[in-house]
């Protein structure tokens, strides 16, 4: 464990943080990492700025759900292990807990106004967070010409040229190496970064072999048992086989992995019908916690369905397997890991590099955000296509404007006035209540 940069917080205090972290985590990625800068960094001194962009940085070489991670992570570098999987639990859970109630709602009541109105303004809303995130991301990872031009090369590489996550964070990973390597004058930041005090982390001995196994253990242990144990329902069995598929393959965040399990859940599998995967992701995108939990989502619908149980047990037990086998290689991709990664944060060459990859995912940020408001504030997209260039076309005479209204307002109430996130949520779910049922 590292030495936090103040006091070490009390697991109760942990506990009281990051669980305020799991209910606001709003926003996706963006809004869940400002967030969390927001509480650990600059309102408790708990990390230093430093310490929690390498955490980042890390995160963002990882597949899975990246914020989760850093969250972990943190938790790590506060308390331990223990105060890892605190940090970790608490910041699933909570839209665990409410993903998994309204994929009961969805299944049982169907698409009712009232819901719509309640997504409609949500959906607004969080535009609203994911670009008053955004703003704040750039502005701390930001801070060069070079850094600014990773950012900008990775935006124009995935949203126009389409090139893969991977491989944008491994050419800004190698830049920034380059750079470093060709620049005998390190810049005084690196400077100061190579400055710090030594981090106290145990010995390397045990936890090189015994971390990876024991968790290998929890995660590969339970899809062995699932996977060979007679009178487990097939479609359990076999989802717990994709979610710890889909747990490994997901670099660069949900949206890279939502294609492949939306085609796999309703063309191979069954779980799913067409439509069900957008309205799962519209819930995703506003309840607490990470996009992935779309595949809770999933998982509820699947086992409800084809588990062969009641429809309310086999959701359940669908959407906890999801939640298992998504999470579980999570902290063991974090606890086998960190030690090492502390361990190098002197390391001149690897420190540029990742902060070269910290600056190409902002780009990778901004395309979600583009994205996303794309399809919140319009209805139909086109694509326009030159040469390797691909170009998403909206037409604007889909315009939403009680959408562009609502992002708008929100938006104003959170940069201009700075008001409570939850005030703000409360006002645009009630006005996209109102606009849906007024037709």
């Amino acid at each position: 464990m590292a030495e936090p940069v103040g006091a070490t917080p009390s697991l109760a205090e942990m506990f009281h943080v990051f669980g305020r972290i799991g209910l606001l985590s709003f926003g996706g990625p963006a809004g869940q990492i400002a967030l969390m800068h927001r509480e650990l960094v600059e309102a408790r001194s708990w990390l230093d700025e430093t310490r929690f962009l390498h955490a980042l940085n890390f995160c963002m070489l990882l597949p899975g759900p990246e914020a989760m991670q850093l969250a972990t992570y943190s938790g790590w570098l506060l308390r331990g292990v223990t105060g890892g999987l605190l940090a970790g639990l608490l910041f699933v859970l909570p839209g665990f807990v409410v993903i998994m109630g309204l994929s009961a709602v969805y299944f049982h009541l169907g698409d009712l106004p009232l819901v719509g109105g309640i997504l409609f303004g949500l959906k607004a809303a969080v535009l609203a967070i994911v670009v008053e995130a955004l703003l704040k991301v750039t502005k701390r990872a930001l801070k060069s010409r070079f850094a600014w031009g990773l950012a900008i090369a990775a935006f124009v590489a995935i949203a126009f040229l389409k090139l893969p996550f991977p491989l944008i964070v491994l050419g800004a990973g190698v830049a920034g190496i380059v750079r470093s390597t060709l620049d005998r004058r390190p810049s005084a930041r690196l400077a100061a970064e190579t400055r710090e005090p030594e981090t106290v982390l145990p010995p390397l001995a045990g936890p090189t072999f015994r971390t990876p196994l024991a968790w290998g253990a929890v995660w590969l242990v339970p899809l062995a048992l699932m996977s060979g144990v007679s009178g487990v329902p097939d479609a359990l069995a076999a989802m717990a086989l994709f979610f710890s598929k889909a747990a490994i393959v997901t670099f660069g965040g949900a949206y890279a992995v939502l294609a492949y399990v939306g085609q796999q859940a309703v063309e191979v599998h069954g779980w799913l019908k067409p439509g069900d995967m957008l309205a799962g992701l519209g819930l995703a995108e506003t309840t607490p916690g990470p996009l992935i939990l779309v595949l809770v989502f999933v998982g509820f619908l699947g086992g409800a369905r084809e588990a062969g149980l009641d429809p309310t047990l086999g959701g359940i037990m669908g959407a906890s397997v999801a939640l298992f086998f998504t999470f579980a290689p999570c902290f063991l991709w974090i606890f086998a890991g960190a030690p090492h990664i502390e361990r190098l944060r002197s390391v001149a060459w690897l420190s540029a590099g990742l902060a070269a990859i910290t600056a190409a995912v902002v780009g990778v940020i901004a395309n979600l955000a583009v994205w996303f408001a794309l399809n919140v504030l319009f209805a139909d997209l086109g694509t326009w296509e030159a040469g390797l260039l691909t170009l998403p076309v909206p037409d604007v005479t889909t315009l939403n404007v009680a959408a562009l209204a609502i992002a708008l307002g929100a938006g104003i109430a959170l940069l201009r006035y700075r008001l409570n996130l939850f005030w703000v949520l409360g006002a645009a779910t009630l006005a996209g209540v109102f606009v849906t049922l007024a037709g």
